[in-house]
């Protein structure tokens, strides 16, 4: 009898979230460690069902480089990357429309599915969700001291998100789980960032939460300590005096764009831990780091 009580108490400690987040959308970038462990990949689809069957609108954005990065080993194709950035040839975007769009979306989908859901699998071309144009990096040369233009190839920057086919899905009561590849300007398939498609599509959907799950507890001080929560005069601080730099650095900017765009919570989160959205959403410590405009 204790530990059924103990169950109805978290059930109530939970309520108030639930009533907060009821009928809202919140947008989720699946990646890292939660999408190659059999356990968190499974905790993972239970949290997305148990959010939908309780009234919230889950829309998930998932990201693949390190299985782009075997495939192409497996073909013979060496990477090449820019600033953390893989430049795709025409001969790479046919292996990443392969992975991103077929494997990774579907086995996605079917484990969704499996624990009870109802979701369906898109790609940024279907419905013309995610029109695009090619990324054009500008860097200066340090033998001239000039901007120069650096081509990453198939490699997209988000024009636009035209976000009607997920309405539809939402008003159909599916679980959309999006490839992040895009419509370039000339029907071209791009290969784009998975934070920056899930960071233009929360504020597309002015959604409730943008959650970007990662591999590290979240933001951290310059003593190594987590931070737990931010605003964006705060963030734009530790990114000036580089405490935020490296890898958490786009991370971070994708959450300062959402918030911008009308988003109104964003949150790094650490995805190694067990039901990491669960505990995000219906407690009050959470599992990463939160920044919000102010």
């Amino acid at each position: 009898m204790k530990k059924s009580i103990q169950k109805a108490e978290v059930l109530i400690e939970a309520l108030p979230f639930i009533k907060r987040f009821y009928n809202k959308t919140l947008v989720i970038k699946y990646g890292g460690s939660a999408m190659v462990s059999e356990e968190l990949k499974n905790n993972f689809a239970l949290d997305v069902v148990m959010m939908k069957y309780i009234g919230i609108n889950p829309v998930i954005v998932h990201g693949g480089g390190p299985q782009i990065g075997k495939t192409l080993e497996l073909f013979g194709i060496q990477s090449k990357f820019i600033d953390g950035q893989r430049v795709t040839s025409e001969e790479m975007i046919d292996v990443v429309k392969m992975v991103l769009g077929g494997k990774i979306n579907q086995d996605i989908v079917s484990l969704i599915n499996r624990h009870g859901g109802n979701a369906v699998g898109i790609t940024g071309k279907d419905g013309d969700l995610i029109q695009a144009k090619r990324f054009r990096k500008v860097k200066k040369c340090p033998e001239t001291n000039r901007p120069e233009i650096i081509d990453l190839g198939l490699v997209g920057d988000i024009k636009r998100i035209n976000a009607n086919i997920l309405n539809t899905l939402d008003r159909a009561e599916f679980i959309p789980v999006i490839a992040p590849i895009g419509r370039g300007e000339n029907g071209e398939t791009l290969n784009i960032n998975a934070d920056f498609v899930a960071a233009k599509i929360a504020g597309e959907l002015k959604a409730e939460k943008l959650l970007l799950m990662t591999d590290i507890e979240g933001v951290k001080d310059k003593n190594g300590k987590l931070i737990t929560g931010l605003t964006r005069k705060e963030a734009q601080k530790l990114i000036r005096s580089k405490v935020i730099k490296d890898g958490m650095l786009p991370k971070v900017n994708c959450c300062l764009e959402a918030l911008k765009e009308g988003v109104a919570k964003t949150h790094i989160v650490d995805g190694r831990v067990k039901h990491a959205l669960l505990l995000e959403l219906f407690t009050q410590a959470g599992v990463g780091t939160q920044i919000v405009e102010k």
